[in-house]
């Protein structure tokens, strides 16, 4: 059991894999094409989502998903030339938003969610990251009566599976969040969202850990998967593997044979200066797909889903359309001295991520595809890794998780 193994990507998933495999003793060697923090792990919003149990593919956002679409700067786009391409993936998308699906994988993401919480605080604990903590909670806001209605089911589902939530008229909105425009005019507070100061130190902090407690990283760009370990650009490495390569990680699994039906969910954002707006919570502007947080680097405004691959330049408008709604939204909010960024996040069509051995390769274990809940879910889904490895039993059922769930691979 203390064969080595090699972990595929230095994000979060991955360092925090290794990480949970070298508590138990395994010997680890960690590999990337540009070091730790390197990806989508550096400039996310730095949110630990508990509460975002409803999977992307839903009934609600096939009703959004058409008028959306037609705004090349909206919420979701697939930008012309990758609309092809991404047909047969979008096909399995529409095929998940079923509503026996949907409770399915809610359920599925629930179990994971509730996993990844209990073991989050003990993981800062161990890793010596536990001040970068915040637990400040989500303001999610809504222009009007109708689009408060609307979001009325998710709350119920959220409130079955035993989340805290508070709904708010703008007078008790304001209390925790001064500054908001009057044209939101109801809201709904999630004290259970945590988030952490710098999603980029963070993960860096898990590189410095894992080098401390003997971990190797090497820098370099893994080329395929083989019968006994990975082939780099430098040479052969042998070991048991963890594929925790994100959005680039379907490639990876193709050199053993395996398609998986991953995209790229390409988010933007703009980093602002810290004293653009006097921010206390994580405002989530849920009508328009993005959302504003408090970082120790500044204040950070982003989301949205560009379905757009991994090769396609970024089209940084959609940064640039972002910061302009939100000074709307936000009427003190200073806009100067931004920094733009674009990240992939991988995405498989039902939502959730692929953990567990790939089909027909078991020294393989996936950990990957978390869309936009990648740091949400890194200690729980690290716990399950070091399980899968060391031969012992996970404390959830991988079945909605399994890398063969999606049939006919090869």
């Amino acid at each position: 059991m203390t064969q080595d193994v090699i972990v595929i990507g230095a994000g979060v998933v991955g360092l925090s894999a290794a990480l949970a495999l070298q508590a138990r003793g395994v010997p680890v060697t960690v590999i990337d094409r540009e070091g730790p923090a390197a990806g989508a792990s550096a400039g996310n919003a730095g949110a630990f989502a508990f509460t975002d149990i409803l999977p992307l593919a839903s009934p609600g956002i096939m009703r959004k998903a058409p008028r959306w679409l037609l705004d090349p700067l909206g919420p979701l786009s697939v930008p012309p030339a990758y609309a092809l391409r991404i047909a047969p993936w979008m096909l399995r998308f529409w095929r998940a938003c079923s509503p026996a699906r949907v409770a399915a994988s809610a359920r599925a993401q629930t179990a994971l969610m509730d996993l990844s919480k209990a073991e989050l605080e003990p993981f800062l604990t161990a890793t010596g990251t536990l001040p970068m903590l915040r637990k400040e909670g989500n303001l999610e806001v809504y222009e009007g009566q109708r689009q408060f209605d609307a979001s009325l089911p998710g709350w119920q589902a959220r409130a079955e599976h035993g989340i805290d939530f508070r709904h708010m008229t703008p007078e008790e909105m304001a209390e925790i969040q001064p500054g908001l425009s009057p044209r939101f005019t109801h809201g709904t507070f999630t004290p259970g969202w945590y988030s952490i100061a710098d999603p980029r130190v963070y993960v860096l902090a898990l590189a410095d850990r894992f080098r401390a407690g003997g971990g190797r990283i090497v820098i370099a760009q893994a080329t395929g998967l083989t019968a006994d370990g990975v082939l780099t650009a430098t040479g052969p490495l042998r070991g048991r593997v963890v594929l925790a390569a994100g959005a680039f990680s379907h490639r990876l699994a193709r050199t053993l044979g395996i398609r998986i039906p991953l995209e790229t969910e390409r988010g933007y954002n703009t980093t602002l200066p810290g004293e653009a707006f006097d921010l206390r919570t994580q405002v989530t502007f849920g009508g328009h797909g993005f959302v504003v947080t408090r970082l120790s680097c500044g204040i950070r405004v982003g989301g949205a889903v560009e379905l757009g691959g991994l090769d396609l330049p970024p089209n940084f408008r959609r940064s640039q359309a972002m910061l302009d709604k939100a000074a709307a939204f936000l009427p003190g909010l200073r806009t100067t001295g931004g920094k733009q960024w674009m990240g992939f996040r991988p995405s498989l069509p039902d939502s959730l991520p692929a953990i567990g051995p790939l089909p027909g390769h078991p020294h393989v274990i996936c950990a990957f595809g978390h869309g936009h809940l990648g740091l949400t879910q890194s200690a729980g889904t690290a716990r399950i890794v070091a399980d899968l490895a060391t031969g012992a039993v996970p404390p959830i059922d991988l079945a909605p998780f399994s890398p063969a769930r999606f049939g006919k691979w090869t």
